[in-house]
């Protein structure tokens, strides 16, 4: 059995005699669903509201949004290194901080241009307060048992939704969209600003010695071809995965069934999401890195298709909808774990922050490139065979995602580095000892 990089070396996880704090995981668990349920999840539910009430296009609102994810996705590498250097409390601690002061501008704004500045800044707040830095936090305070504490937290967080989507929208029925919101910044402020002030304050682990055989350098690494095709990878991905979640709902609709069991399908998804992360464990147990990332992104190509393939019954849709839905749950893990798996923790948050902006980037455009390519593709299924065949582009790619470069300048796959040192060293001297020929007798 295989375990994670993680897991494997001390070095490579930063494991060593310092405590825990033992704040932080209950508190990175309530705000993480405060932060995206109220940043994120709010705007899909206020939003016919915005524009019924202020007579601004829908797509320029709906472009606002994903202005934030773009700079979310940008300002995501800086953050990275920040929280490599500093740790995650003053990061998280401001990014509450901006995301409260974003909403309160949102809610007053007189036009669009000041809307999109308000979710401009909203942006540099998910940056500084969503999963990346979370994660980065956990990885290093938690190493080597940080995917227990990874998973803890995105079974909350897959929560915010559940939460604040029935929350918001009992609010936007009592007051007006603005009032709303401002009712959730003051909930923002009071879960989060304290929250990431008091329990992140146990001081942060120097970083992690690099392994042996990787680059040991963020720069280098990130330039790497592994790095790279594990950047498309998930840009791929993500892109199909998101377009698959904005286009499930008119994709039934347009194949005669009510708004409500579209709704219904859709919703049902982010139980299997919840369901799917329980099992990330077991399977990052059992499985290499490359093979896992390859099995989830091909099960989303999958997934995907049977939504175009399969036009119901019903029962036969939800089920599909959960199966999507514990895909991923599992990829979010997966993100969240690649770094560690192959090049240990030393440059986590730069890294992961790297790894995460072409794929939110990617999850930003996709709800209106799906809508895009609707009409000259004929309609949703046909849409979804082309998102299936992107999500299988990127399973192409993964097999080659889990190589590294090592001092001698040959490649192994990273999981297969993680077999116990003294094997690892006993063949190293075998091939030392071919090359060097009849052995010498040393001094004395």
């Amino acid at each position: 059995m295989t375990q994670p990089a993680a897991t494997a070396h001390g070095a490579a996880t930063g494991t060593g005699d310092r405590s825990r704090p033992r704040a932080a995981l209950p508190a990175l668990c309530a705000t993480q669903i405060a932060s995206w349920g109220i940043v994120y999840y709010a705007f899909p539910v206020l939003n016919p509201r915005i524009t019924a009430a202020t007579g601004w296009p829908a797509g320029a609102t709906t472009a606002a949004f994903s202005l934030a994810l773009a700079v979310s996705a940008l300002a995501g590498i800086r953050v990275g290194r920040i929280l490599d250097r500093r740790g995650p409390r003053t990061v998280m601690t401001t990014g509450s901080v901006l995301g409260v002061i974003s909403l309160l501008i949102v809610a007053a704004a007189p036009n669009i241009p000041v809307f999109i500045a308000g979710w401009t800044l909203a942006g540099l707040a998910m940056a500084a307060t969503f999963y990346q830095p979370a994660f980065a936090a956990l990885t290093r305070w938690w190493a080597p048992d940080h995917v227990r504490a990874l998973t803890v937290v995105t079974l909350a967080g897959g929560l915010a939704s559940t939460v604040f989507a029935p929350l918001t929208a009992a609010l936007a029925g009592h007051l007006s969209w603005r009032h709303t919101y401002l009712v959730l910044a003051a909930l923002l402020a009071a879960v989060t600003i304290p929250a990431h002030a008091l329990a992140l304050r146990a001081p942060w682990p120097a970083a992690p010695t690099a392994p042996a055989h990787g680059t040991g350098d963020a720069a280098g690494t990130g330039r790497s071809r592994p790095f790279l095709l594990l950047a498309a990878t998930f840009t791929l991905s993500s892109f199909a995965l998101h377009a698959v979640v904005v286009a499930l709902v008119p994709l039934l609709l347009e194949r005669g069934y009510t708004t409500s069991q579209a709704a219904w399908a859709l919703g049902i998804g982010g139980a299997g999401q919840t369901l799917g992360r329980t099992l990330y464990a077991t399977l990052a147990r059992r499985t290499t890195a490359t093979a896992r990332t390859t099995l989830l992104v091909a099960l989303g190509a999958l997934t995907t298709s049977a939504f175009a393939a399969v036009p119901g019954p019903y029962a036969l849709l939800i089920a599909v909808s959960i199966a999507a839905g514990m895909v991923r749950g599992n990829l979010t893990l997966l993100q969240a774990t690649a770094i560690t798996d192959r090049w240990g923790a030393t440059h986590y948050g730069r890294l992961s922050g790297l790894l995460a902006a072409p794929a939110t980037t990617a999850a930003a455009l996709a709800p209106f490139a799906g809508a895009a390519l609707v009409v000259p593709l004929g309609g949703y299924g046909p849409l979804f065979f082309l998102l299936a065949a992107v999500s299988t582009a990127g399973a192409l790619t993964a097999p080659w995602t889990g190589t590294v470069n090592r001092p001698d300048g040959d490649t192994a796959d990273r999981d297969c580095a993680t077999r116990p040192p003294r094997r690892r060293v006993r063949a190293r001297s075998r091939s030392a000892y071919r090359s060097a020929g009849p052995r010498r007798p040393g001094p004395g």
